[in-house]
């Protein structure tokens, strides 16, 4: 029955054919309920071909977001087309954490699990995400860069996948992405602005490699549109401050009606729990009979991740269909 829903969030037409109804609420994906206002930003000429200065802008305030090097960022059309090219790019064997983002294994060929802190025995790519997905585990900025020491000992690579490292910046390593080092980060637009159909997202690395990608990248990696909205919302330092804020809040909230029906909600990152120790199945499906889509796991039938609901009326809907079972 879940078997549509077991690779990555959303799939909302799929969910509704499979369960029926219309009204859904998705809690399946960890973006931020209430994104950034689109209407906020400049008006996008749908006539012209990317302008390259736009591309320029964009990397810059993002890089200062990021607290990093602009000649060490690069945009590209979403994290997930990133690690695709970097796989071949840095041409290495891989691994992934358990559990992890499905991706990070799936864009190294071979790719193996590790352990964090182990460390390899040959120069391989290692992948790992701070806050992790799915989990919501937190790791220190110092335990990290003990562990990308260790791998570039070894000419191997560090990828920290930091798509989630928007609502807690201090955890970000992008300020040790150095020339010569052996380290890359990599930042999603969508998860904390909300707006995952951009597919925006960043590249920090060595001034070489992320000059090699771009010339992977071509003239034109972005669509205007994502030029236009990105560059306005990572300026948008009030609405940022705000939403770092207002996110724990919600997610406290959240965990207050898990743990109301007995459940344990595990995770640091504000945009989404995970729980364990569950039917996950017959949760799932229980969820979704009452339109209410989640994330279950193929590898996990015990786990279950749920995004926060953007709104009181969200959260006792939840509390209603966890009530019902």
């Amino acid at each position: 029955m879940t078997q549509p829903f077991l690779h990555h969030g959303g799939r909302l037409s799929e969910a509704a054919r499979t369960f029926g109804g219309a009204d859904w609420l998705d809690l399946s994906t960890g973006l931020n309920p209430s994104p950034w206002p689109t209407g906020k930003a400049p008006a996008c000429d749908w006539t012209a071909l990317p302008d390259p200065e736009a591309l320029t802008a964009l990397e810059h305030e993002a890089a200062r977001h990021f607290g990093a090097d602009p000649a060490r960022v690069c945009a590209v059309p979403g994290s997930e087309t990133a690690l695709r090219l970097l796989a071949l790019l840095l041409d290495l064997p891989g691994r992934a954490l358990t559990p992890a983002y499905r991706t990070h294994a799936e864009a190294f060929t071979p790719s193996r699990p590790i352990a964090f802190a182990q460390a390899p025995q040959r120069a391989e790519v290692v992948v790992l995400a701070n806050p992790n997905n799915p989990d919501g585990l937190l790791r220190a900025p110092a335990a990290i860069r003990s562990w990308h020491e260790a791998i570039a000992r070894t000419g191997g690579w560090l990828i920290v996948d930091e798509a989630f490292a928007d609502c807690q910046p201090e955890i970000s390593v992008a300020t040790d992405v150095q020339p010569g080092a052996r380290l890359i980060v990599l930042r999603s637009f969508g998860k904390f602005f909300g707006l995952a159909a951009l597919r925006l997202g960043f590249v920090i690395a060595p001034p070489s490699l992320a000059a090699r990608l771009r010339s992977v990248l071509g003239s034109w990696p972005l669509h205007a549109a994502a030029l236009t909205i990105g560059r306005a919302a990572y300026a948008d330092h009030e609405w940022t401050a705000r939403t770092r804020a207002d996110l724990p809040r919600r997610a406290a909230a959240l965990d207050g009606v898990l743990q109301s029906h007995g459940f344990s909600p595990q995770g640091a990152c504000p945009l989404f729990r995970y729980l364990t120790g569950c039917n996950a199945q017959a949760l799932f499906t229980r969820l979704a009979q009452a339109q209410i889509l989640t994330r279950p796991f193929a590898t996990r039938p015990d786990t279950l991740r749920l995004g926060v609901p953007a709104d009181v009326r969200a959260l006792v809907r939840l509390d209603r269909a966890l009530a019902d079972g």
